[in-house]
């Protein structure tokens, strides 16, 4: 069975990953057959929002694993623990935990650094040819990562200006795609899908990831639907 390896960034859009992203991916991949091995950074997350006012809550700290446990149903493995060679291919949900615990996209844009970790296991995972799923805001995850690489990664944020051009600025390519469309790098084994970075329905939204995660398990040479 095609194993992916999904990362998550905690629990919540604004402070962590993307609830109905992160579901819709899971769901995306059981029903193509594959199994997903659920990974996160096990560090402090850079701040909890009240996702009700939308406010930072001052005096609160939370950490990035044990949110993201939450998601996973308690089936997840530290990053550190994570193993890259047992998966066929990777997959970032988004939500602004990407941008905020997995690198500083949110605070720095095109100038932002990833947490070395996350840096060193996406460099990995492209010397090896392993396919890689980016959803939402996780594009600028996979540009920054792989900044000054010699890769060009051909990628969609949808059609928002800012984070596209942020995405140019470290070397990146970018497309608009629709929330119900996935922007495919065959060349550099990369698929991503816009998703919440847009304003759309979630059905639009599920499509989206799904058309993400059937191109990603294409470029698996083994999967089997």
């Amino acid at each position: 069975m095609t194993r992916v390896g999904v990362c998550l960034a905690g629990c919540g859009f604004l402070d962590g990953a993307e609830i109905r992203e992160s579901v819709l991916t899971l769901l995306s991949l059981s029903r193509a057959g594959a199994e997903a091995v659920c990974f996160a950074p096990d560090r402090e997350q850079l701040h909890v929002v009240d996702h009700l006012r939308g406010e930072p809550v001052e005096g609160e700290a939370r950490n990035v694993l044990v949110e993201s446990a939450r998601i996973a149903r308690g089936e997840i493995v530290a990053l550190d623990d994570f193993d890259l060679s047992s998966v066929d291919a990777l997959v970032f949900p988004g939500g602004f935990g990407v941008a905020k615990n997995l690198c500083d996209f949110a605070l720095r844009g095109a100038e932002c650094e990833v947490l070395p970790e996350v840096q060193e296991l996406i460099r990995a995972a492209r010397a090896a040819e392993l396919p890689m799923g980016f959803v939402c805001i996780a594009p600028a995850l996979a540009a920054a990562a792989l900044r000054g690489s010699g890769d060009s990664l051909e990628l969609t944020i949808g059609h928002d200006a800012g984070a596209a051009e942020a995405l140019t600025a470290m070397g990146a390519r970018h497309h608009d795609r629709a929330a119900n469309e996935a922007q495919v790098d065959a060349a550099h084994r990369v698929v991503s899908t816009p998703a919440y970075m847009l304003e759309a329905p979630l059905h639009e939204i599920a499509a989206g990831i799904d058309a993400m995660i059937q191109e990603l398990l294409a470029l698996v040479p083994r999967h089997v639907a």
